[in-house]
C-alpha cells in the first residue's frame, strides 16, 4: 500500500508497484507519482493523495473529467483515452486479448502502464448484429450487459425485431445482437407439428339434448411472419375458430347423428377452420372428435335403449331358430308319411336309445310283431321250389 508520511516541511510518499499516486496541492492535481519514493513541498500548503490500483485497468476518480479538460499533458503520459459516440461500442483489447466493451457515448481513462490499449469501434446503430469474429472472441468475456446471445434449435426459427419493427426471420444457429441503444427481440416460433385440445365444449343438439365434446386438432406454423404479426397468439385463434365452428355444426345435427359418427368431423366446419387459420400462417390437418359425454341421465336412457334393442335382436333370433326347427320337423314328417321304411326306422332307432337307458324293456306288442313287420317291410318270401329254378 501506499505509503504517506507527514514531514516538517514536507511529505514523503511511497508508491509500491502496481499502484499510482494522484497528488493535490491545495485542492489542485499537481502529479501523478508512479511507483517509488517521492517527497512533495508541503510547507503551509494541505497536500492529498488519492491511490489508485492498476489492477482496476481504467480511472475511476472524481477529478477524471478535471485531467481531461485542464491536464492534458499529465493525461497523455498515464492514460489511452477511448471515447465513443451515440450508437458506437467500443470492443478493448490488451496486448490483442479482448478485454471488454465500453457503452456509446462513453469515456475511459485506461493505464498505459496496464495496457497497451486497442481498440475496435462499432456502429449499432448501422448494424444491429455483432460481427461472427467479434462474438467469438466474446466468449471470453464474463460480462455480457452491451449483447444479447439467441439459440435457435432444430425446427424452430427466430422472428427478430429491432425497436419493435420486424427485420428478418433466423435460422437455427447461434444469433448474437449489440444490445444498446436499439433493442433486439427475437420471438422463437417452433415449426414441428403439435395438437390442440378443444375440452368440455358444452353442446344442445338439435333433438335438445345436452352434451359434451372434446375435440383434437393438428396444426404446424406455415409463415411464422403471419402467425406471429396478424394475431396475439395463434394457437388461442385456432382454438376459438374449432370452437365456434364445431358449435354451430354439432348444434345441428341430432343426438343420434352425432353418436353414429363419432369420431368424425364436419367437412364443411373443418374446411372453414382450415381457411380461416391459412390467412394467419396455420396450416391445420387432422381434425377428429375424442369423446362424446352425454349427462348421467341420458346415459341412462341410452343404456335402457340399447338393452331393449339387444333384446328384440335376441327375441328375433330366437324366434328365427324356432321356424327352423318346425320347417326341419314338417320335411321330416312329410318324408315318413310317404315311406314307410324309413318310419319303421325311425321307431326302432328310439327303441335302440330307449332300450340303452333303461335295464328292463317290455313291449306290448312282441317282438314277434316287431320282426314280422321288419319282414314285411322287406317284401314276400320266394318260394324254394321257385327259387331253385
Amino acid at each position: 500500500m501506499t505509503d504517506i508520511k507527514k514531514m516538517l516541511f514536507s511529505t514523503q510518499i511511497t508508491v509500491p508497484a502496481g499502484e499510482r499516486a494522484l497528488v493535490l496541492v491545495n485542492g489542485l492535481i499537481t502529479e501523478i507519482l508512479r511507483p517509488g519514493r517521492h517527497r512533495v513541498n508541503s510547507y503551509n500548503r494541505d497536500v492529498k493523495v488519492e491511490v489508485h490500483q492498476l489492477s482496476s485497468r481504467s480511472l475511476t476518480s472524481v477529478f477524471r473529467d478535471v485531467l481531461l479538460s485542464d491536464h492534458a499533458g499529465l493525461v497523455a503520459a498515464h492514460f489511452d483515452v477511448i471515447t465513443t459516440r451515440q450508437g458506437q461500442v467500443a470492443a478493448i483489447s490488451r496486448d490483442g486479448q479482448l478485454f471488454g466493451l465500453l457503452k456509446p457515448e462513453q469515456k475511459a481513462l485506461y493505464w498505459k502502464d496496464a495496457g497497451p490499449w486497442t481498440h475496435e469501434l462499432f456502429d449499432t446503430l448501422a448494424e444491429i448484429r455483432v460481427p461472427k469474429a467479434l462474438a467469438t472472441r466474446l466468449n471470453t468475456i464474463a460480462t455480457m450487459q452491451l449483447i444479447k446471445r439467441v439459440q435457435i434449435e432444430d425446427s424452430q426459427v427466430g422472428l427478430l425485431a429491432v425497436d419493435g419493427a420486424f427485420v428478418e426471420m433466423l435460422q437455427p444457429g447461434l444469433h448474437v445482437f449489440w444490445d444498446v441503444i436499439e433493442k433486439a427481440v427475437v420471438k422463437i416460433v417452433d415449426t414441428r407439428e403439435h395438437a390442440l385440445d378443444v375440452t368440455g365444449q358444452e353442446i344442445l343438439t338439435r333433438d335438445k339434448v345436452s352434451l359434451r365434446v372434446n375435440l383434437v386438432a393438428k396444426y404446424r406454423v406455415a409463415d411464422p411472419v403471419k402467425a406471429v404479426s396478424s394475431v396475439k397468439d395463434y394457437s388461442d385463434s385456432l382454438y376459438r375458430a374449432l370452437q365456434h365452428a364445431f358449435r354451430q355444426s354439432l348444434s345441428s345435427k341430432s343426438l343420434d347423428d352425432i353418436l353414429s359418427r363419432k369420431g368424425e368431423v364436419d367437412g364443411e366446419a373443418a374446411a372453414t377452420v382450415r381457411a380461416e387459420m391459412a390467412v394467419i400462417g396455420l396450416e391445420v390437418g387432422d381434425i377428429a372428435i375424442k369423446d362424446v359425454v352425454l349427462p348421467g341421465d341420458m346415459r341412462d336412457i341410452l343404456n335402457k335403449v340399447v338393452a331393449a334393442e339387444k333384446e328384440a335382436e335376441a327375441n328375433i333370433i330366437r324366434r328365427r331358430e324356432e321356424t327352423n326347427a318346425t320347417r326341419s320337423l314338417l320335411n321330416t314328417a312329410r318324408v315318413m308319411a310317404e315311406n314307410p321304411v324309413m318310419l319303421r326306422l325311425k321307431e326302432l332307432e328310439a327303441l335302440e336309445k330307449i332300450a340303452d337307458k333303461v335295464q328292463n324293456l317290455t313291449v306290448h306288442n312282441g317282438t314277434k310283431g316287431l320282426l314280422e313287420d321288419l319282414v314285411n317291410l322287406k317284401g314276400p318270401a320266394v318260394p324254394a321250389a321257385r327259387a331253385k329254378k
